[in-house]
């Protein structure tokens, strides 16, 4: 999971598994909150799952930041890199 498309196909995927949401619904510029109804108990369930995913976990306030798909890639994709 290191491109930002490879990010964006595992957090749909999950968006998908985890809150049973039509995956035609998730794009980029989806709202995590109003156009796909996260809540903060979900939001701490994705948060979780990223972990998972990637064995590094997104601090709470970056994720407080994030209100879109795209965000969520950004931030994932900033954790996932190797630090210079």
């Amino acid at each position: 999971m290191q491109t930002r498309d490879d990010i964006y196909n595992t957090l749909r995927d999950a968006l998908v598994e985890l809150f049973e949401l039509e995956p035609e619904r998730i794009t980029p510029e989806s709202n995590l909150y109003q156009d796909l109804e996260i809540d903060s108990i979900d939001a701490v369930d994705l948060i979780d799952h990223i972990k998972r995913q990637t064995g590094k976990k997104i601090a709470a306030e970056e994720f407080k930041s994030v209100r879109t798909v795209s965000d969520v890639v950004d931030a994932v994709y900033r954790l996932v890199q190797p630090t210079a």
